[in-house]
């Protein structure tokens, strides 16, 4: 019952892993792991030829990668005993053969939970060591703009603060594996792009104030690297001011590698680099597949024209050794690629465990939990397509199950259990749909959308994204959802309407529910989960890590097409640091689910709100008759230093996890500390805290307030 409080987890750093077998250096001078990875650096990099020291810089070349099973490969030198260094991409399972797909990155933010990241983080990088992999390609902790952007589903939500938070706990549970981290995608990479052309994100220029980057955009990965410690840094597609990420001279080297103070190297995204001599002299340290910029022939020619210096070669070489050093790369045995080491059954188990402290209640008039002993005899209907499907986000994150429990599995399975009688109507037809709910007790209706890497959904209606997977052309494989579910409240007003979507999506039916559920994708072992969650074996975990719009028009970039998906190839951030929720709270839009918001079987009250000093404290009640979950989030509302310094009214800045018994109570503290009420100031160049009145708020939402507070800053002050 810990707080994830303003001042952030603990510091977590990678401990590489003790090797019992001998390394694979050999026997030089610098294989003494008694010396520090820079000496132990510094001293292979002199004995390096220049040849060799660029062989380092590029990974596979296009036909390198096909059947290794790998992501990437980073070449050793054998005869300096430099070993190979092999990637696996993993946001959400490794995608090497199959895996243990775990639940969307959305799904693991809605649980507002950094320890269960680190589980979740352990998990990821356990099946990726297993199978002969180094390196880890994620977390992903881009912060949302756009909510159909194709890979809303990968990423933590809307909220740098809750993105922070999950990432580095993600990052401290893989570093726990002996897995390198590489968190991605650095940076302003916000939009896949309207049919992957419009916007797309292999062009379009972020046009972006540095406040906005710096408060919105860019925490997630200043967390990864000053708290976690992560190994890689990946730059993304997109430009930034006018500068493609992948070859941005303030971002990787001003930023990132000296103000941060970054000691692993920067990663490009596949077929994200353009210019061999600019990525050089500006920061780009390695090219995984295809190494055509980084290439050795075009890294000389780079050399040679003046484009760059041997001594950028040289910083890039040095980058990476360094970081193998650091992270025991060096000094243990290469990781055997063997799914036999997996412990498959274990890693289900954690899945579903996930799916659960995910799955979001979003209404519920007292239908839910369903009751097992009322029901026996009577029959549940799971309606929909979708209910006996594998559902989950296209692209880098799309994964493989060892095995798979589907919804209507889940259901099925507890049902037997319970003497009832579970039928499946895939609902085709809206009246097929209403038959089949008309017939039964309880129906549930499953339904899903398709979110993918590659290209953004055009709108958020349920089945916007599906028609384009497969093409328009080859036909929608599913049937209107909307009717579906319209058609099956018509027939029976005992239905529990269940969403597997990446994102947020339109609800026009949501007043006419009974009980609302947000699953996500919900992973290997949905199905579990989901039955779970229904029957009340346990509380929904999770909380919106995102805003629900009540349409397209009340999205931030609505309307404006400079916003998105641009203007030519430049998108502009005019919105500024009213991203998501700042945004509908700003203008007073009501959403249709406002972020942090989620239901449980239990009720909570709060007391006993204290705003003293650099302390804010509150009491949380179980008042209802179960164990349930709750997640009590703090906001603060900053005051306006000046008036070309708009504050959102909420941010939020602290929340805990809890699990209480019935009568029981929780005091929850949170602390107040100074990047927590600062500001950037474009004016000063630098973090400040403004003088003025400071709005404390604590609630179950950034719009369900149970109790405010205030305190006052008497003057201003810089603090970094």
């Amino acid at each position: 019952m810990t707080a994830a409080g303003i001042a952030g987890l603990a510091t977590v750093l990678p401990t590489g892993t003790a090797a019992a077998a001998p390394g694979r250096c050999g026997d030089h001078a610098w294989c003494d792991p008694g010396r520090s990875p820079d000496e132990r650096a510094a001293m292979v990099l002199r004995e390096l030829t220049l040849d060799e020291k660029i062989s380092l810089l590029g990974g596979d070349d296009l036909a390198g990668a096909a059947g290794s099973g790998h992501t990437g490969t980073g070449h050793g030198v054998e005869r300096l005993g430099i070993p190979p260094v092999y990637y696996g991409d993993g946001p959400v399972g490794s995608r090497q053969g199959s895996g243990t797909s775990m639940p969307s990155g959305v799904s693991l933010a809605a649980s507002f939970d950094p320890e269960l990241a680190t589980t979740y983080g352990a998990t990821v990088a356990n099946e990726v060591r297993c199978k002969g992999n180094d390196v880890v390609f994620g977390p992903t902790v881009d912060v949302l703009r756009v909510p159909t952007s194709g890979r809303a589903f990968e990423g933590f939500g809307e909220d740098p603060y809750l993105s922070s938070r999950i990432g580095v706990g993600w990052a401290a549970g893989a570093h726990s594996e002996g897995v390198m981290v590489c968190v991605k995608h650095f940076a302003a990479y916000t939009q896949e792009g309207v049919l992957g052309v419009v916007g797309s994100r292999m062009l379009y220029n972020a046009v972006v104030d540095e406040r906005t980057l710096r408060e919105i955009y860019l925490p997630p990965f200043e967390a990864a690297v000053r708290e976690a410690g992560v190994g890689a840094v990946m730059g993304s597609y997109n430009r930034v001011g006018g500068q493609y990420a992948c070859e941005h001279q303030w971002l990787l080297n001003d930023l990132l590698k000296h103000e941060w103070g970054f000691t692993g190297y920067t990663i490009a995204d596949y077929a994200a680099m353009h210019s061999t001599g600019n990525s050089l002299a500006n920061g780009m340290d390695f090219e995984p597949w295809p190494a055509l910029v980084y290439s050795p022939a075009a890294i000389r020619t780079a050399l040679a024209t003046g484009q760059a210096a041997t001594s950028d070669v040289d910083e890039h070489a040095r980058r990476i050794l360094r970081t193998m050093f650091s992270h025991g790369i060096f000094d243990r045995p290469a990781y055997p690629n063997d799914d036999s080491q997996i412990d498959k059954k274990a890693h289900l188990d954690t899945a579903g465990h996930v799916a659960e402290q995910g799955m979001t209640l979003l209404r519920n008039d007292g239908l839910l939990p369903l009751d097992p002993a009322a029901l026996r005899g009577k029959t549940i209907a799971v309606i929909g397509e979708a209910a006996d499907k594998f559902v989950q986000g296209g692209g880098s994150s799309s994964t493989t199950p060892y095995s798979f429990v589907s919804p209507l599995q889940g259901i099925q399975r507890r049902g037997a259990e319970a003497g009832i009688t579970v039928v499946h109507e895939p609902g085709t037809t809206p009246g097929a749909a209403a038959e089949a709910a008309r017939n039964a007790d309880i129906a549930v209706v499953v339904v899903s959308d398709m979110m993918s890497e590659f290209l953004d959904k055009p709108n958020l209606d349920l089945d916007s994204g599906i028609a384009q997977f497969p093409p328009p052309a080859l036909g929608n494989p599913l049937a209107d959802q909307d009717a579906i579910i319209e058609a099956a409240l018509d027939a029976n007003a005992n239905t529990v309407v269940v969403l597997e979507t990446g994102g947020p999506v339109a609800t026009p039916w949501r007043y006419r529910t009974r009980a609302l559920l947000e699953a996500w994708y919900p992973g290997a072992n949905a199905g579990t989960a989901l039955a779970c969650v229904l029957f009340g074996d346990v509380d929904p975990g999770g909380r919106l890590p995102l805003t629900f719009p009540d349409s397209d028009d009340d999205v931030p970039t609505a309307g404006d097409i400079a916003r998105y998906p641009g203007k030519g190839l430049d998108v502009h951030f005019t919105e500024g640091v009213f991203v998501g929720y700042r945004h509908y709270d700003a203008e007073e839009i009501e959403p249709a689910f406002p972020f942090g918001h989620g239901l449980s079987y239990t009720s909570f009250a709060y007391s006993d709100l204290r705003v003293s000093g650099e302390k804010v404290s509150v009491v949380v009640t179980n008042t209802g008759n179960r164990t349930g979950h709750a997640v009590p989030q703090l906001y603060l509302g900053l005051p306006s230093p000046r008036e070309d310094v708009p504050q959102p009214p909420r941010q939020l800045k602290g929340f805990a996890k809890l699990t209480l018994d019935p009568g029981r109570s929780a005091s929850v503290e949170f602390t107040l500390t100074d990047p927590a009420l600062s500001y950037w100031d474009e004016l000063a160049g630098g973090w400040t805290v403004a003088a003025g009145e400071y709005r404390v708020h604590v609630g179950e939402s950034s719009r369900d307030i149970r109790g405010d507070g205030s305190f006052t800053v008497a003057a201003e002050r810089r603090v970094r």
